[in-house]
């Protein structure tokens, strides 16, 4: 079942239990009963919960969304490095250009292909990634130059092996959820109780604050979606891609 269809569901599920208890409520309490006797503290009350939740739920759209902004951002550098490996190598041999070249060329074809299927179903990577390019650094390293135009370009090809191992790194760390089991619970506890203090109002069944209430329980679950969402940033809807390696590497498959 698609994540939108299911996003969908929850969002007429809980807009539904809304109006159905709201509705029920105002039944239990008559039609007689005066809203204006609402105590102002429990106004006071329910408009700072809903300003305090408002809070939370923005820094924590803010934390998630940095952190898919970041996993896009070590897989541009990753792609980058090995492209400029890739490019560099035209000073070497041919023999040993081509070797790296096909080195390159097979990692980043494991990448696009096995790794980032596992990155998206057990947000881990590979074995086999980690031996491919540990090929591309021996081969690097390997290389004994043979004259000082060669001997120039060695170290800055070290350079972008080792940023490019420093980004799979960085890549590893940002497959799996960050947000604490101890923030969902915050987020949970907080959307039941901003919600609840719906009840506490005394809202009449007039169509536009039924209609206001449905509206209002729905976007907190869409937002605690969003949130959910963006928590991993390779394995789900809104998740960062491996366009810069396709991009720079138009022939991996």
């Amino acid at each position: 079942m698609s994540e939108w269809l299911v996003l969908a569901l929850a969002m007429l599920a809980v807009c539904g239990v809304v109006l159905v208890v709201q509705v029920l409520q105002q039944r239990r309490i008559g039609e007689d009963d005066d809203p204006s006797e609402t105590p102002d503290v429990i106004e006071y009350m329910t408009m700072m919960i809903g300003v305090v939740y408002a809070i939370v739920l923005g820094l924590a759209i803010a934390g998630v969304w940095e952190g898919r902004n970041a996993a896009e951002d070590h897989v541009r550098k990753e792609a980058q490095a090995l492209h400029e490996v890739h490019e560099r190598v035209r000073v070497y041999p041919a023999e040993i250009r081509d070797d790296i070249r096909a080195d390159v060329d097979r990692y980043v074809s494991h990448v696009v292909t096995t790794e980032w299927d596992s990155m998206r179903d057990k947000s881990e990577l590979t074995a086999k990634g980690d031996s491919l390019l540990k090929k591309v650094r021996e081969d690097v390293t390997d290389f004994e130059p043979k004259n000082d135009f060669q001997a120039q370009a060695y170290q800055p090809l070290l350079d972008q092996v080792t940023a490019a191992d420093e980004a799979r790194g960085a890549r590893e760390d940002s497959t799996s959820a960050t947000m604490p089991g101890v923030v969902w619970f915050g987020l949970t506890i907080g959307a039941l109780v901003t919600i609840g203090m719906i009840f506490a109002l005394q809202i009449r069944r007039t169509a536009r604050e039924l209609v206001l209430a449905g509206l209002f329980s729905s976007l907190i679950a869409f937002l605690l979606f969003l949130i959910w969402d963006l928590d991993a940033p390779y394995s789900r809807g809104v998740a960062a891609t491996a366009d810069p390696f396709l991009t720079l590497f138009p022939g991996a498959h």
